[in-house]
């Protein structure tokens, strides 16, 4: 299975823009393997600083996840006002507190305009925004999360820091 959905100035990216290695997410925010990815990935953008290129993807896996959808919702909310990353950390730094009213507090905490944030939480341009992630997501084979992708490959091990970072560490070394 490999990535269908090339990265793209539409994907929020974290970490080096052009590095040598790209790490796609596909991901929910109520979801507890995300939350536990949540600092593996923080610590690796910090290990291959200058290497590593983090894309995430939105993947709400609703029927599971009651408050996945609006939480991914609510973090495409935030990156309307360039606060994308900040709200994403937030989420998975909570994720047992994602019903509105925390969503709502979470977005006031990054200081943004309250009624924009709102009016954005809902509205279609937003839904359709993880819309196009979810349908990315199946066209590459994605069914759960958290789904990795390595320069376009499945990621099919454990995403611990040892594994992920030994698949990481060996791409960088070669080159690739």
């Amino acid at each position: 299975m490999d990535l269908h959905v090339h990265v793209s100035a539409r994907d929020h990216v974290r970490g080096a823009p052009h590095g040598r290695v790209t790490l796609v997410e596909y991901g929910d925010f109520d979801c507890p393997f995300c939350a536990e990815a949540y600092p593996v990935v923080r610590a690796l953008l910090e290990q291959f600083d200058k290497q590593l290129r983090f894309v995430f993807r939105h993947n709400p896996r609703g029927e599971e996840h009651p408050h996945a959808r609006l939480a991914a919702q609510a973090a495409e909310a935030a990156a309307r006002q360039g606060q994308f990353w900040p709200m994403h950390d937030l989420l998975f730094e909570h994720t047992g507190a994602l019903e509105e009213q925390a969503l709502s507090r979470y977005a006031l905490s990054l200081g943004l305009e309250r009624s924009k944030f709102e009016a954005d939480l809902r509205s279609p341009e937003v839904r359709a925004r993880v819309r196009e992630d979810e349908v990315g997501g199946l066209r590459s084979g994605v069914i759960g999360t958290p789904t990795f992708f390595i320069n376009g490959m499945h990621f099919r091990d454990k995403p611990d820091l040892a594994t992920l970072g030994s698949a990481l560490e060996a791409l960088i070394q070669s080159g690739s």
